[in-house]
């Protein structure tokens, strides 16, 4: 995604600043090409040379040095950026680039760029939430630039409030999706993820070891090749994707509730959590104390989230489900693509190595009722964009 890529990061007058190298390098592992800008001001918090010796280019502060390649330097870089991020973004340069003043490198360059432009506001709380700090920050949105929600927590200059920088592994994330191609822009796609919990009493409860990585992949997957996406999903230790409405659950009952309110306006469900098919059918509000005997649970169905949207399916609605096996995976898979009327099942086998719960990687069939595509062992994030190319590709209906 990054690879080749000319990325230019301006860095202007901020404590935060330093957080930059950190991006830079993560950048450069990443194999693209950095160019860094830095505002007078900026120097006094970071060494140009840091950035040097970071990315092997020269870094720019002064509109008219001389000492470099016979160009107009701010019109050739914008020629070849492929984004531009400001962070940390002062107050200063922020309304600079709101409102067209270019009198330094950074602003000058930032002007003349046809590129995704992206601002990360870093300041005191005080100042950002200045209504003219705000209405600048309208201004760019207006105008068509990303603006990164600053974080909320303690302050260099001692308050607490909204103005951090976000940290650099949350501002990578914004770079990859400013260059991710946008095939599914215009495309509503929720997809759930995690485990259910079915609650014993308050101390215990029926789960499973779904740790969720395959569905907030898809759902990451989703929102970079620009669909609009919803994520359902159980109790997990993962962070959700940025520009994702995430809601989060807890039984499959709340599952069951919040994807029935929100199936119909979708264009694509998947249907990747791994959902009890039980429940206690009594539960305790007090805890359940420990006896000599032995004890039983009576359980219950839970409410088939599946089949309920296979039964309600709109025309036009895509409706993927997952099926992980230990026997007769392609027969039980099969099997369940007809029961539950879905367009395509995502087949994989527990007991194959490299497969199921709690894994980086992942070996599943995609099952049609005219095809059967097996991948390879591969990422769960490659898993997820093959899925989606296949939805994209041969099966979703032109136009939505």
């Amino acid at each position: 995604m990054l690879e080749g890529k000319h990325i230019i990061l301006g860095v202007t007058g901020s404590i935060a600043a330093y957080k930059i190298a950190s991006l830079t390098s993560m950048l450069k592992k990443k194999k693209a090409h950095v160019t860094v800008i830095m505002t007078k001001n900026a120097t006094n918090f970071i060494n140009p040379i840091t950035f040097e010796e970071l990315t092997g280019n020269k870094c720019l502060v002064d509109t008219f040095d001389r000492n470099f390649q016979h160009s107009v330097e701010h019109v050739s870089l914008a020629r070849t950026a492929d984004v531009f991020l400001i962070a940390p973004a002062s107050a200063n340069v922020i309304a600079k680039a709101a409102h067209g003043i270019a009198d330094d490198m950074l602003t000058t360059t930032f002007l003349a760029c046809e590129c995704p432009k992206i601002v990360a506001p870093a300041m005191n709380t005080r100042m950002y939430r200045n209504p003219v700090t705000q209405d600048n920050i309208r201004l760019l949105r207006h105008y068509g630039m990303g603006v990164i929600d600053p974080a909320r927590g303690y302050l260099a200059c001692g308050d607490v409030g909204d103005g951090k920088m976000p940290e650099p592994e949350l501002l990578l994330e914004h770079l990859v999706k400013a260059l991710s191609p946008k095939d599914m822009a215009g495309v509503k796609l929720l997809v759930t993820a995690g485990p259910t919990r079915e609650k014993i009493d308050p101390v215990r409860y029926i789960s499973n070891h779904s740790t969720g990585k395959m569905g907030y992949a898809i759902a990451r997957a989703a929102m970079l090749r620009g669909a609009q996406v919803t994520l359902v999903t159980g109790k997990t230790d993962l962070t959700p994707p940025i520009h994702v409405d995430t809601v989060a659950i807890t039984s499959a009952a709340e599952m069951a509730d919040a994807v029935k309110a929100r199936a119909d306006e979708q264009d694509i469900i998947i249907k990747a959590a791994a959902v009890a098919d039980y429940r206690p059918k009594y539960t305790s509000d007090e805890k359940i104390k420990k006896k000599d005997e032995e004890m039983s649970i009576a359980l219950e169905r839970t409410e088939d989230i599946l089949g309920f949207l296979g039964a309600h399916k709109r025309e036009g609605q895509f409706l993927c489900g997952f099926s992980m096996e230990t026997e007769n995976v392609e027969e039980n898979s099969r099997a369940k693509l007809q029961k539950k009327n879905l367009d395509l099942i995502v087949a994989n086998n527990l007991k194959q190595a490299g497969a199921g719960f709690g894994t980086d990687t992942n070996i599943v069939t995609l099952l049609s009722e005219k095809a059967a595509i097996e991948l390879p062992v591969m990422s769960k994030e490659d898993v997820a964009d093959r899925l989606l190319d296949y939805i994209m590709e041969y099966a979703l209906p032109r136009p939505l």
